[in-house]
């Protein structure tokens, strides 16, 4: 018999740890924590396949928790997705650029529980491609997540300035730059990628309102294999990844 794979359930609420246990413990061995703090003292001992927590909770909520996970390389791809009493547009936004995984709305019913689970535990997933999006438009990095979800691994930044820490956990197959952000621009980020050995060559796509023919001319000469104008379609944006995975 398969050994269960382990999921973390964080949540200050007992309804939804009872809940969301009987749900799926069916399928996988689940660990139903009551905070954050009690989830970083299990981890110690236990590293699992997925994180389902809570956004809203006393004390350390899940953003901050999500930011602590994320900094720490052996929790770093754990997969997280977050629970949200309601469709809060400003939560999600905010919770997909700082690197979940997914999010679903409470009240929340088994079957799709398991199936969001089961596609970011699914073999396919971790074979995707994966593609890093820094832009510091949390509307910008939600509607490039939502476009490429289901056919690339999505790592989204709203700082430029992790962007070194990311790398260093994280190998992406195409970058995805805003041109214009505080502090680095995505001019600026350009030399420090191709200072990494692995991306030497991997493929950089500028996000940007400004097409004049300047521009675009300096974008090559840094080494950019493409650009794409804001606003754009879903169509434009799959096709000009594809051209440049294939």
């Amino acid at each position: 018999m398969n050994k269960k794979r382990k999921i973390m359930l964080v949540d200050d609420d007992q309804t939804i740890l009872q809940t969301g246990r009987s749900m799926l413990k069916e399928h996988y061995d689940v660990l139903p924590l009551p905070s954050v703090d009690k989830l970083f003292e299990v981890l110690k001992k236990v590293t699992p396949d997925l994180i389902l927590m809570d956004i809203k909770m006393p004390g350390i909520g899940g953003f901050e928790a999500m930011t602590l996970l994320k900094d720490d390389a052996r929790y770093s791809k754990v997969p997280v997705i977050f629970l949200t009493a309601s469709n809060d547009r400003e939560s999600v936004l905010k919770g997909i650029a700082i690197g979940a995984a997914d999010f679903i709305v409470k009240p929340f019913f088994a079957g799709d529980l398991l199936s969001r689970i089961e596609k970011q535990l699914a073999p396919e997933e971790k074979g995707k491609q994966a593609v890093l999006i820094i832009d510091d438009s949390p509307e910008i990095l939600m509607t490039v997540y939502t476009m490429l979800r289901d056919t690339y691994r999505i790592y989204t930044l709203p700082d430029p300035k992790k962007m070194q820490n990311i790398l260093h956990s994280v190998k992406p197959d195409l970058f995805l730059l805003d041109y214009k952000m505080p502090e680095l621009s995505g001019f600026d980020l350009i030399p420090i990628i191709r200072g990494f050995p692995e991306h030497k060559d991997t493929p950089i796509i500028l996000l940007t309102s400004e097409g004049s023919f300047d521009h675009l001319v300096t974008s090559v000469d840094l080494g950019v294999c493409d650009f794409i104008v804001k606003p754009f379609s879903s169509e434009v944006l799959h096709e000009k990844i594809i051209k440049h995975l294939s």
